[in-house]
């Protein structure tokens, strides 16, 4: 397979931002075929800004279509239903996170894809970033005592109104009450009827934003043993909690929304008795904006020295993308299939019930 023709279902800020541009990059690997979006301004206006020969309202046209071997899932949330069907259809499926937000939907995402044997990869990008790749080599062969992250979220408008951004006002309100019904529907299966209004915040903002910070700490240290305790204020708008890992090394990780500041902060900081790494990240709203590596350690002659080793200017959602097709053209292993996000879903449950609980709770295995 050369190209792999590709439908993009969700055609907003993100699909605007980085997908479509990615795709006109990689011509030589991917053909969009269509574009789908609730708003029937939308996605005709993607397809025309970028030649794309059919759009549509209806997912359903999408993962039917003769010319689509893949899709990508960017609409909003919950993804569940979509993801489901076009996996039963037969195609390959990139599911932007968050995935979804019940070990049940979880479950039956993977159900699905294990039937298909297609690829189903979750848009994990972080991972993908070449400024990450050295934060895990360097992470490698000594033992972390502590790991620490910190999350500092300004509203997204303050950074994708540096992108012209076109939005339609045709979406159909049936279309809002659909997808506001199965949020709910998710919350209440993830974490049972009558959740306090901090604590579902919290849950979505874990699962929607903190989730880059989980995954890549998945990946870093493996998955905790055990929540700690987790804190919400901010009327749910802040987050931190404690994880514990099987070495006995710790995990304090914060989000907290700061609305109107500009500086986007998001740092992944790994410390062993001898040894630090800091990852730096810039906002996902971002092109052309690396991410920063800091080592600290000491040398064979006792001395502490700091280096900054040089990134690599490969973007990361670009990265993902030519993972994504290497994945389906030459049948390379997945690295962040959706069978590894089961663990993240059921992590945020954890958290957000250690927070109900006020206490610690088992991580579920």
């Amino acid at each position: 397979m050369d190209k792999v023709k590709i439908g993009i279902i969700g055609c907003g800020a993100i699909a605007q931002v980085q997908h479509m541009p990615n795709f006109h990059e990689l011509q030589h690997l991917f053909e969009v075929t269509w574009t789908c979006d609730v708003s029937a301004g939308l996605a005709q206006y993607l397809a025309n800004r970028f030649n794309v020969t059919n759009h549509t309202t209806d997912y359903s046209d999408v993962i039917s279509a003769p010319d689509v071997d893949a899709v990508l899932l960017c609409h909003r949330d919950p993804k569940t239903e979509i993801a489901v069907a076009a996996l039963n259809a037969g195609k390959h499926v990139f599911i932007e996170k968050p995935m979804c937000f019940s070990n049940e939907e979880a479950a039956a995402i993977h159900a699905a894809g294990e039937a298909a044997g297609t690829v189903s990869q979750v848009g994990y990008m972080k991972v993908y970033d070449p400024a990450f790749e050295l934060v895990y080599e360097e992470s490698q062969g000594w033992d972390a005592s502590f790991v620490q992250i910190n999350h500092l979220h300004p509203t997204n408008d303050l950074h994708t109104s540096q992108f012209h951004i076109e939005r339609f006002d045709d979406i159909p309100s049936s279309a809002g009450e659909q997808s506001t019904a199965a949020r709910a529907a998710a919350l209440e299966q993830a974490l049972g009827p009558d959740v306090p209004t901090e604590a579902s915040r919290a849950f979505f903002t874990l699962s929607g934003s903190m989730i880059h910070d989980l995954y890549g700490l998945r990946f870093v240290m493996g998955n905790p043993t055990r929540v700690v305790n987790t804190d919400v204020w901010k009327d749910g708008r802040a987050v931190s909690t404690v994880l514990e890992y099987e070495s006995g090394a710790r995990c304090i990780a914060t989000w907290i929304d700061l609305p109107n500041l500009w500086d986007f902060k998001e740092t992944l900081e790994i410390y062993g008795d001898d040894k630090r790494v800091i990852l730096s990240y810039p906002t996902g709203f971002s092109r052309g904006q690396l991410s920063e590596v800091v080592v600290q350690e000491i040398d064979e002659k006792g001395l502490t020295n700091a280096r900054k080793p040089a990134v690599e200017w490969e973007s990361p959602f670009v990265a993902e993308l030519r993972h994504f097709h290497d994945c389906i053209a030459n049948g390379t292993t997945c690295r962040t299939p959706v069978k590894d996000a089961l663990d993240d879903i059921a992590l945020i449950i954890n958290i957000t019930e250690s927070y109900l609980k006020g206490g610690p709770v088992e991580v579920a295995r």
